[in-house]
């Protein structure tokens, strides 16, 4: 630490705060904060240690700023993001980088010179009449080899509050460790006008990887300002290039044998396909609902939760489908409502809660009424669709025994989830890593819902579900994944899911809870318990086993005409998935030729398969594959 940061802290911190800094031993993160304790020039500074009193600390300013309110039930408070600021804004996220350097077409990026000089002059004196809060935290458990230390400078004290829930403390680690590598993130809500954020047309979120830094203004919505989530997974998965692991958009579960002896899956799915409430599945345990960082561990292939907390969208959870997360809102505990309604009781209320919806109260949009318009004659809902809940996973009944095991969890399987109406039987395991990685992950699609998005069937392309947080080329990230499976002396068994499929006439041919069967098989198959049918697609599930599982997982009968619908080879849907797939492909640089290949391959077998059996291929048709 040079003399100039030093005399830059004593001088705008109290003797308190300084202690907490220079006792981290750490010259290039006290050199980091000073810059910005220059550059942002707040009226005072508070430095969060791993202390009770410091999370307290935090927690009432959100309520003392009025970012947070408080709710009927003890540790329950509400926040509000402006009316404009309630997703993340994928415009104005972009990447810092050097002329002449390229991510290619996924890539959203600025010159880094000019993107640097920009977001400074924005953060000059941002928070002259402000508290600064400096906050220390650390991605994945702690102890860990895998984990990743980060720093979080901000104005907000919900951003602050949030990050706590979400994620391990990391001031000791930092204390410990010493290291210079870390993630930086510096924030701003700006300029408050009713306590959100007034210049959302100047938010900017730019994410610099030279530095591993994320600068984040003129926002409160948690996806834009809590840097350790989505945006934290971009600076990982570059991270993760370079010294050969993943990051992933993926959730950690366990799920259980006949006997009660676990295996643990990974899963990646968009939003709106299912992720989370696989992960919250009846009867399993959960890690993770959102990120995963995998590494190889002994020959074996290891995850661990980046995070200890759920920041999910809360429309549509009842008591009836969400029973333990339910019952975990519905009781006193530390949990942070946003975008949602409450009424005169200071109850909340959201779009799909079992509850009879209240006559009046405030939400996102102010005073609000059934019928109640907006500015453009648009009527406003109760709760915004993107409403969401923030609580810690250690208060679900459900928590997996190993959610903080410093060495993570061996993963044995992979399950890739689309939301498909036509094509993808409703589960599937690939021949091989490498089969699954290019035909289950890498051609992941999703079909759009006329209620996100005014047109149904839009079908987006999303390989790994990862697509809109690469910091690094697609085809590079295609090689990690493939390269993956080499490291590691058994593979994960990689799955398709699909809940989806649908019929013209008869609608889903999958209810919600089949998912619970579809889990139960894959669970068999990492132990090869049971066959399967080998189709020019993957491995598909026998109808005795399926039957057989129906009637024990969910007590109910398992028709073969439902089988056979269910899992009919649809040969031109796919013929056409390969194609469009690989014309995507075709125009992307630097795509492994392997991923062309197995296309290719594949589209081979199932025109083979067209000439011999037709368009549409029962189940009955293709040959057992021993267990």
């Amino acid at each position: 630490m040079n003399t100039n940061t030093l005399n830059l802290l004593e001088n705008r911190l109290d003797s308190a705060n300084v202690q907490k800094l220079k006792a981290l031993e750490n010259p290039s993160l006290l050199d980091f904060v000073a810059d910005f304790i220059e550059l942002c020039n707040p009226k005072e500074v508070f430095v969060r240690t791993d202390s009770s009193s410091d999370a307290e600390y935090i927690r009432k300013k959100a309520l003392e700023f009025g970012e947070e309110r408080k709710l009927g039930l003890p540790g329950h408070s509400l926040h509000f993001d402006s009316f404009f600021d309630q997703g993340r804004d994928k415009k104005a996220t972009q990447y810092l980088l050097p002329k002449g350097k390229s991510l290619g077409h996924y890539g959203n990026s600025i010159d880094r010179q000019g993107g640097l000089e920009e977001i400074r002059t924005q953060l000059k004196d941002i928070m002259k009449d402000k508290l600064m809060f400096i906050a220390f935290f650390c991605l994945g458990p702690l102890h860990s080899d895998f984990s990743i230390l980060a720093v979080q400078i901000t104005d907000s004290a919900y951003v602050a509050h949030s990050e706590d829930i979400l994620y391990r403390p990391g001031y000791e680690e930092f204390k410990n460790k010493k290291s210079p590598s870390f993630f930086r993130f510096v924030h701003s809500a700006g300029e408050l006008e009713s306590n959100v954020s007034k210049n959302i047309d100047s938010r900017r979120v730019y994410i610099d990887l030279e530095e591993s830094t994320v600068y984040s203004v003129n926002t409160q919505y948690a996806g834009n300002t809590v840097g350790l989530k989505k945006l934290a997974l971009r600076l990982a998965i570059n991270k993760a290039s370079k010294e050969g692991w993943l990051a992933e958009h993926m959730f950690v579960m366990g799920i259980n044998d006949e006997g009660g002896k676990k295996a643990y899956f990974c899963g990646a799915y968009p939003s709106m396909c299912g992720k989370t409430s696989t992960a919250m599945i009846q009867g399993e345990s959960i890690i993770g609902d959102d990120i995963a960082y995998l590494w190889a561990n002994n020959g074996k292939a290891a995850a661990a939760n980046v995070e200890r907390g759920i920041f999910g969208i809360i429309k549509d959870v009842n008591s009836k489908d969400d029973a333990i997360l339910f019952k975990s809102l519905s009781q006193p505990g530390e949990v942070i409502f946003s975008n949602i309604l409450v009424d005169k009781h200071l109850k909340p209320y959201w779009i799909g809660k079992d509850a009879e919806l209240p006559s009046s109260g405030i939400n996102f949009a102010g005073e609000w009424f059934p019928g109640k318009t907006d500015e453009c004659g648009e009527e406003i809902p109760p709760s915004h669709k993107n409403a969401r809940y923030t609580i810690r996973l250690s208060a679900l009944e459900n928590v997996d025994p190993k959610l903080e095991d410093s060495r993570g969890v061996e993963v044995e399987g992979i399950i890739y989830g689309g939301r498909d109406s036509d094509t993808s039987c409703p589960v599937e395991e690939a021949f091989s890593w490498q089969h699954g990685i290019i035909t289950k992950a890498a051609i992941l699609e999703s079909e759009t819902t006329a209620a996100t998005l005014g047109q149904e069937g839009v079908r987006v392309f999303n390989p790994m579900s990862n697509i809109d947080f690469l910091s690094i080329p697609l085809g590079k990230y295609l090689d990690m994944n493939l390269d993956f499976g080499r490291k590691v002396e058994k593979p994960p068994f990689i799955f398709s899911v699909n809940y989806f499929l649908r019929d013209k006439h008869k609608g889903f041919l999958n209810d919600m809870e089949d998912k619970r069967v579809w889990l139960k098989w894959m669970r068999l198959r990492v132990d090869r318990a049971v066959s399967s049918l080998a189709t020019p697609t993957g491995l598909i599930p026998r109808y005795e086993d399926l039957k057989a599982l129906f009637k024990k997982v969910l007590g109910k009968d398992y028709f073969k005409k439902d089988y056979i619908e269910q899992f009919t080879l649809r040969v031109p849907e796919n013929l056409a998935k390969i194609k469009r797939v690989g014309n995507i492909y075709a125009g992307a640089q630097n795509i492994p030729q392997v991923l062309f290949e197995e296309l290719k391959k594949q589209e081979e077998r199932l025109i083979e398969c067209q000439k011999k059996f037709g368009d549409y291929v029962s189940p009955d048709m293709f040959k057992e594959e021993t267990a």
